[in-house]
């Protein structure tokens, strides 16, 4: 069963440590698993690696973390092939799509050359839920702050675009991160930009932002804005619901 609405879930969490295992999935990733609506069955979540090189040894501790959950995952895998010659309908077969962190600049280029943003639209439009962090949260808007190519952060705007905002994570944990958000809004480089802390998520149905959530006590979202009038960007902090 899809998702009602175009649904994506863009965060900086979701990965707890297990207690006996690597990882477990945290309440975002629940969150996103609920959103898809399954019911009377597993729900199938296809995790995407790209961003960190599509790393067997992460692969595993996914699969461990998903069958703690009763969640049945697959992967994409891009490296060194994909797995079928029909992505489309691979895709499509999930509930839940949870795109992993590393660099959004390398996964964008390479899903470019396997042609993934059209599939990732077609599957948004049918209601397959897409779910990610850091890179995997950026990645579905038009861009964002990235350390993909240094220790100094630059901007990406060759994001999908299924949102029409630019996105800031990890923005209470990383000193650069809240600058570099408020140079480029203020600058014109990214347009309205949705921000979150560690273990925060942004929902949006169709492109727009219905709630921000939290797995953490404290942490927040917020949106970042340029005044015209001063060329400069104004930040506000929204709402942040518990979970």
């Amino acid at each position: 069963m899809p998702a009602e609405q175009p649904t994506v879930l863009a965060t900086s969490g979701g990965w707890r440590p297990g207690h006996r295992s690597a990882l477990e999935f945290n309440k975002l990733i629940h969150f996103a698993l609920d959103l898809s609506g399954v019911q009377g069955r597993r729900p199938r979540l296809l995790h995407v690696g790209t961003a960190g090189g599509d790393q067997r040894a992460m692969n595993a501790n996914v699969a461990e973390a998903g069958a703690i959950a009763g969640v049945d995952v697959s992967f994409l895998n891009l490296f060194t092939m994909p797995p079928t010659d029909d992505l489309e309908s691979y895709v499509l077969s999930h509930d839940v799509v949870w795109v992993g962190g590393g660099s959004v600049a390398n996964l964008l280029a390479v899903w470019e050359v396997h042609g993934l943003g059209p599939v990732f639209r077609t599957a948004w439009e049918a209601g397959v839920v897409l779910s990610g962090v850091s890179a995997g949260s950026i990645c579905w808007h038009l861009g964002g702050t990235t350390d993909s190519f240094g220790p100094d952060l630059r901007v990406v705007t060759n994001g999908l675009g299924l949102l029409p905002y630019g996105n800031g994570v990890h923005y209470d944990s990383e000193e650069q991160r809240r600058p570099k958000v408020h140079e480029a809004v203020a600058a014109g480089t990214l347009p309205k930009t949705y921000c979150t802390d560690d273990g925060v998520g942004l929902l949006y149905r169709g492109t727009e932002l219905v709630e921000a959530v939290s797995e953490r006590q404290g942490s927040g979202a917020y949106v970042v804005v340029r005044d015209d009038s001063s060329a400069t960007a104004q930040e506000e902090k929204l709402d942040t619901r518990l979970l």
